[in-house]
């Protein structure tokens, strides 16, 4: 099992910077998945408490300009790793100026995911920086749980097919609703809802506002493209759409 990567590219290195930020914002702990053509960060519901769950895809050729690696098997060539995002983020964020960044998987008496930068220093001599990052080998009878999470059919993709969105915080004293109006709807909404329902029959679904808000404090990717599914009463589900990067996050219904 073998993974080797290096990004030279500035701008590839300041956004694998950005994507790790707002991972780490999003949640502690995840899996990092490795496979010859795409790297995802993954948080599943069992680990969120409360169901929240993530899944970021990042294609390797985007970002890197080696990419190397060999998975458990043949058969199976993908590796799983757990590790702490705060870790990972604040190694990245002494990458800024810098010429290269390499990431391996390493044992150095545990395995590490070490990531080493090459800085200039004031007299432009180069100044070789590294992080071991501690992580976890997921075994392979794991893996089924990691997944990317399937979306249930939709009642209506952004509340209705008209275009209507709105989002209520409602508390014992107050309840102030935000109207978005003319919003559009992906064809996969009007294909896949009933005949029988209204265009103008909203879907809704009540979430923790904290996990709502931890969503929006985290998004750092600026997404060319975002759209919102709502599943009544079950949860709702947000795909951020960018060139080089899509994220997934859901966030449960409250019971």
């Amino acid at each position: 099992m073998k993974f080797r990567a290096k990004i030279v590219d500035a701008a590839c290195l300041n956004h694998f910077t950005r994507v790790s930020c707002m991972v780490a914002k999003l949640a502690r702990a995840c899996t990092l998945r490795i496979r010859p053509h795409k790297l995802n960060f993954i948080l599943p519901d069992s680990a969120a408490g409360g169901g929240v769950s993530m899944w970021c895809e990042l294609p390797q050729e985007n970002f890197f300009s080696e990419f190397q690696m060999e998975g458990v098997s043949e058969e199976n060539n993908e590796i799983y790793v757990e590790l702490t995002t705060e870790n990972l983020s604040r190694a990245l964020k002494t990458a800024q100026n810098a010429r290269a960044l390499k990431v391996k998987l390493t044992n150095k008496h545990f395995p590490c995911l070490t990531v080493s930068i090459d800085l200039v220093s004031v007299s432009s001599s180069s100044r070789m920086v590294t992080h071991d990052i501690p992580i976890k080998v997921i075994p392979r009878k794991l893996w089924k749980n990691l997944q990317e999470p399937t979306v249930p059919d939709c009642d209506i993709i952004e509340a209705n097919l008209n275009g209507d969105l709105n989002l209520k915080i409602e508390s014992e004293l107050v309840c102030v609703t935000t109207h978005f109006k003319d919003l559009g709807n992906p064809p996969s909404a009007s294909e896949g809802t009933s005949q029988d329902r209204s265009p103008a029959q909203m879907a809704e679904v009540h979430v923790d506002i904290r996990k709502f808000l931890q969503f929006l404090a985290g998004q750092q990717v600026n997404p060319t493209k975002g759209v919102c599914n709502v599943v009544s009463h079950k949860m709702v589900h947000f795909d951020l759409l960018h060139e080089d990067v899509s994220l997934q996050y859901f966030i449960p219904a409250l019971s």
